[in-house]
């Protein structure tokens, strides 16, 4: 595993802020636009404070969620709520948001649709994903109902989840656009989330812990 370590989490979150404006830089600089793929929840919030300022061509950058909770952004519980509060503010609020949601009883109503609109962004220019103690990435929860399929090779790009303890549906990116970003970073804090992925390493089984699915690749960003 390639981790970098950091004295704080204030410190972390700048540095891994700033490492993202530079992997946008750097696709921009070799393309006509770059996508950003980044987790909802609370570990990203205070990034999304500093990355939103960041001095870059934000109206070439299209941003979306890893996954998103089947809820509107009325819910407290939308991730697309966060994004909308706290990165697509300030100099990056040019950017385009690639939605991961839109109105309807299932996931499965609009999968289609929002599949469709994903596509042109892909490969991923920069992945940023964070992991919960369950070693789950996005919404690849182990046990999900369809976990495997959303780890085969020939996953569709986007799939809905349900169980695994995610207490509403959900929508996430599969594992093939995970693995497929140009450049991956994961972000985890304190010492049960470390425990974790080093549990994962050792595990190496996608099925058991899903974010082995992109080890491999990314760079992993930790602090106490």
């Amino acid at each position: 595993m390639n981790i970098s370590e950091y004295p704080d989490r204030e410190m972390m979150m700048i540095d891994l802020a700033n490492i993202l404006a530079g992997d946008l830089n750097t696709a921009l600089a070799a393309n006509d636009r770059a996508s950003l793929a980044v987790p909802g929840g609370t570990t990203p919030g205070p990034i999304f404070d500093v990355l939103c300022a960041a001095n870059l061509s934000w109206d070439r950058v299209h941003v979306m969620l890893t996954d998103e909770r089947w809820v509107p952004e009325t819910s407290d519980r939308s991730n697309t709520r966060l994004l909308r509060q706290r990165l697509l503010v300030n100099r990056a609020a040019a950017a385009t948001l690639v939605p991961l949601y839109a109105e309807a009883e299932t996931p499965e109503d609009r999968l289609d649709e929002l599949s469709e609109g994903l596509l042109p962004h892909l490969p991923l220019s920069v992945l940023l994903l964070g992991m919960g103690v369950d070693m789950h990435t996005a919404s690849l929860f182990p046990g999900a109902d369809r976990l495997a399929d959303a780890l085969d090779a020939d996953a569709p790009p986007l799939m809905a989840m349900r169980g695994g303890g995610a207490p509403e549906p959900r929508i996430t990116l599969t594992a093939p656009v995970l693995r497929g970003a140009m450049v991956a970073h994961i972000v985890i804090t304190g010492a049960e989330k470390r425990a974790a992925i080093e549990r994962a390493a050792t595990l190496n089984d996608p099925v058991l812990a899903p974010i082995c699915a992109v080890l491999r690749d990314a760079t992993i960003h930790w602090a106490e």
